[in-house]
């Protein structure tokens, strides 16, 4: 696992709350330097003293210059930072993995109830496309008719109202698009998440007794001594390894949860009963088709979109929604953050 996979330590919250005790020790050092000022040109005086202050001096200069005292002391100065922020915030990439598990299965049910419900919604718009064709058909018929028996008004009339049908169909069948894009993504989203679920619960439960064995068997100040020996620390690893699947999932929790938001707006700004929908959902979901490479699809997107486009790749609404499964030969997509 690459260190590029996973947050630095100043970006996460026991880097933040390590950044403000950094600052205040800076601060409190200065201060405390100030004020003893006399008492330290005091220690000039006297050869004892000077030593002692010469000595104090080294020690801090081959702290810093020293590479392997500055990994110690980095060490040393984020596990306590971990530990105090640990009192009050899960950072625990563990109990983190944990809660995306019960996130998840939270965000699946809702995602589900929002398929069905748009599933719905498109057999409306189906059915009132397919009706407007036939009333068009109607229309025209009797403008045709009137036409011939010389009905000016009546052929006039029935002309118009067929023409704002075709308008409206024009802009329905946009909006049924627009909807199938969101079908299909919904719907992909949800097997894959279903699939990452079960991933995720494998890693937990694996990996929890496992880290448990490294941490009985390399204590803190073993791990100490393996960065001071410039060794890649097993302990340190495999913690990192946990923190980039965190980071992995909480990237694809936060854009499903983001997604199922615009969804759900989307959804609710069509009244299909007075035939009317807001402008402003159907940005939101261009915008969203327009933007990078999906984190829970990957290049899956541009394939439902490019299917839902295609009009020989016809969505069967009728289908049912199934729990996917994973196959025998299944790789767990984390395996290789232990790589």
């Amino acid at each position: 696992m690459s260190e590029g996979t996973t947050k630095g330590f100043w970006k996460r919250p026991e880097g933040k709350v390590g950044a403000v005790a950094l600052a205040a020790i800076i601060a409190g050092g200065g201060y405390l330097l100030f004020a003893g000022l006399p008492f330290l040109v005091s220690l000039t005086s006297s050869i004892l003293g000077l030593t002692v202050m010469l000595l104090v001096l080294g020690a801090i200069i081959y702290m810093a210059l020293d590479p392997k005292m500055r990994a110690l002391v980095g060490y040393m100065y984020k596990s306590v930072m971990r530990w105090f922020t640990g009192l009050f915030i899960q950072i625990d990439p563990m109990g983190i993995l944990k809660n995306y598990v019960d996130d998840l299965k939270n965000n699946l049910r809702k995602m589900n109830k929002q398929i069905s419900m748009l599933r719905g919604q498109m057999h409306k718009l189906q059915e009132l496309i397919i009706n407007n064709k036939k009333e068009i058909e109607s229309n025209l018929t009797q403008a045709s008719k009137a036409k011939e028996t010389s009905q000016r008004n009546v052929m006039i009339l029935k002309s118009r109202k067929a023409g704002r049908l075709k308008e409206s169909n024009i802009k329905y069948e946009d909006l049924y698009k627009k909807m199938e894009v969101l079908y299909r993504v919904l719907k992909r989203m949800y097997e894959n998440s279903e699939i990452m679920l079960e991933d995720i619960k494998d890693q937990v439960e694996i990996k929890e007794q496992e880290r448990k064995a490294i941490h009985a068997s390399n204590s803190a100040m073993k791990s100490a001594m393996n960065i001071i020996s410039g060794n890649k620390d097993k302990r340190y690893m495999f913690d990192q390894a946990l923190e980039a699947i965190a980071d992995d999932v909480s990237n694809k929790v936060g854009e499903m949860e983001r997604f199922m938001d615009m969804s759900e707006s989307f959804m609710n700004s069509v009244d299909l009963q007075n035939g009317v929908f807001e402008e402003e959902g159907m940005k939101m979901l261009e915008q969203w088709e327009k933007e990078g490479v999906s984190s829970i699809l990957g290049e899956e997107k541009d394939t439902l979109l490019l299917a839902a486009e295609n009009e020989n790749d016809v969505l069967d609404l009728n289908a049912p929604i199934q729990k996917p499964e994973r196959a025998p030969n299944h790789i767990n997509q984390y395996d290789n953050f232990f790589d």
